[in-house]
């Protein structure tokens, strides 16, 4: 994983480093001043371990917290950026555990059964029973395309995961996150066009 370098920039480790002891002799310009200089250098890493979203962002401010917290911890003399890069990138490795963790708990409640469930619960038999296949039909063209892929394998085609994926050419976890992804897309489409009502 390409990573900033602690070796690049040492003049700003240096600025740095002097900002964080001024901190900590309880300067607090000196310290807004390195938050907002560090704040770039964090979005980097945030950025390279976890693409360009919200959960950059919220790393970005998790790890603004931790150094917080512990930013008696820093030792005078010592290098600045390795301490801050260590600390940003354990907090992003953290996040990208929580995130498959999550994931991972998802796929494990979606099984084959829930997906060729009873149809008269899910947005597809909904709006049929309101005649309004047409809406269903746009909404489902608009969907991604490996959604509307694991929307037709799946429901239309009534096919099993294992199948699915054998057509699809896709793993039997990408069809079920697809899938849960086009319904949950699929329910917010047709919940606003019931609030329109």
């Amino acid at each position: 994983m390409n990573v900033p370098s602690d070796t690049d920039g040492r003049d700003d480790d240096a600025l740095w480093a002097s900002l964080m002891l001024r901190a900590q002799d309880g300067d607090r310009g000196a310290y807004h001043a390195l938050l907002r200089a560090i704040a770039p250098y964090l979005r980097a890493i945030a950025h390279r371990y976890l693409g360009r979203g919200d959960d950059a962002e919220d790393a970005v401010q998790d790890v603004l917290l931790v150094m917080h917290g512990i930013r008696h911890t820093y030792e005078r003399g010592r290098p600045f950026k390795p301490w801050l890069g260590t600390i940003a990138r354990r907090r992003c490795i953290d996040l990208l555990r929580r995130r498959a963790y999550r994931l991972r708990h998802e796929l494990d409640a979606m099984d084959d059964a829930e997906l060729h469930a009873d149809p008269g619960h899910d947005p597809e038999t909904s709006m049929a029973s309101a005649d309004d296949a047409g809406m269903l039909h746009d909404a489902v063209a608009a969907l991604p395309l490996r959604q509307r892929e694991a929307i037709r394998l799946l429901r239309l085609s009534e096919l099993t995961l294992q199948e699915a994926s054998v057509r699809s050419e896709q793993s039997v976890g990408s069809l079920k996150v697809a899938v849960h992804r086009a319904f949950k897309s699929l329910q917010r489409t047709f919940a606003k066009e019931r609030s329109r009502d």
